[in-house]
């Protein structure tokens, strides 16, 4: 498998890009098709670049026709909840016209292994915690109906076209690559880790925290989150099995331990020795009071448990990035 070509749609971005940097350590070669709408041209360091839209049938499949891909990974899309219920067509259109777009060059182009980048906001407000595979879909999203839609189309492609796909469902990702090559860079910045590092910076005067009166131990709101590289790793594993002929599956990826927002602030302010001002918000609508894995079909199937989503871990990762994005001392 040494060498061969896989495309990596959204290769530019924060996931996408330490997953072409988990391909290449695996002696794969990435190329990056990306518009850099939301991602950097500086992360693509570890293959080939090609610009396009996911929405160019004609540009996707003569970037399929110059390259002999083994397999694709799909990581384009728009991924903001926020954005999602202020703009839905421009969602459907990306995330999901993207996708079909995406599959029908796949189709055409002879390719048949696809790692699809979704996420567990296809489960809404869940019943029950930890999550399980089984789990109902309820997405309270746009965002997250798109991911369930996204899911419904690899089916139906696997059934129809004889594709096989590995549907990735994703908790929260974070941290930054250890080697500081790449990491989180969004704008405007939405996910908490990287708003607390920029509070810690003096980049921003205080953290909203969203809620104190959950029913979780400290009243604020619960999340299990995943190393960036970690998952960038689940990525490679989960498109080798394609390859070894494994059928189409969904699964999803955390730790199986859920850190609250006020956890998050205490341990940051420890790891960063600087103090980070909070303010009180209200809950935003929608927000569960606990979103955490069941990695008990993970586990199974990858045999492999995330070697640098302990918390200090993580955090001094994404530190030590966010320190030298902004000209601090790492």
């Amino acid at each position: 498998m040494s060498g061969r070509a896989i495309l990596v749609t959204g290769g530019a971005g924060y996931i996408g890009s330490h997953a072409c940097a988990a391909l290449a350590d695996s002696g794969y070669t990435p190329v990056t098709y990306d518009d850099l709408s939301t991602g950097h041209r500086w992360a693509v360091q570890f293959g080939p670049f090609e610009p396009g839209d996911i929405t160019d049938a004609a540009r996707l499949r003569s970037v399929m026709q110059q390259y002999d891909f083994a397999g694709v990974m799909h990581f384009a899309a728009r991924a903001s909840v926020a954005e999602s219920v202020a703009d839905p067509e421009l969602y459907h259109r990306i995330n999901v016209g993207g996708t079909q777009t995406l599959l029908d060059a796949m189709v055409e182009c002879g390719l048949k292994h696809i790692v699809f980048s979704s996420s567990c906001a296809v489960y809404g407000i869940p019943p029950r915690v930890p999550i399980t595979e089984d789990t109902p879909h309820a997405p309270v999203s746009p965002y997250g109906e798109t991911k369930h839609l996204g899911e419904l189309l690899m089916q139906h492609y696997s059934a129809e076209h004889g594709m096989r796909a590995a549907m990735l469902r994703y908790f929260n990702a974070a941290g930054a690559d250890p080697a500081g090559r790449i990491g989180e860079d969004h704008s405007p910045e939405t996910h908490l880790i990287p708003l607390v590092l920029q509070t810690a910076l003096g980049l921003r005067p205080h953290i909203s925290i969203f809620g104190q009166d959950y029913p979780t131990d400290d009243g604020t709101a619960v999340r299990d989150y995943i190393h960036v590289q970690d998952l960038a790793q689940y990525h490679v594993m989960a498109l080798e099995r394609l390859f070894a002929g494994g059928e189409t599956f969904a699964v999803n990826l955390g730790t199986g331990t859920g850190y609250s927002v006020a956890q998050i602030v205490a341990e940051a302010a420890r790891i960063t020795g600087r103090p980070i001002a909070t303010q009180h918000a209200p809950r935003r609508a929608g927000d569960p009071p606990a979103l955490v894995s069941d990695v008990t079909f993970s586990d199974m199937l990858f045999h492999y448990r995330p070697e640098r989503s302990d918390l200090p871990t993580l955090l001094s990762d994404a530190w030590h990035w966010h320190q030298k994005q902004h000209g601090g001392d790492a």
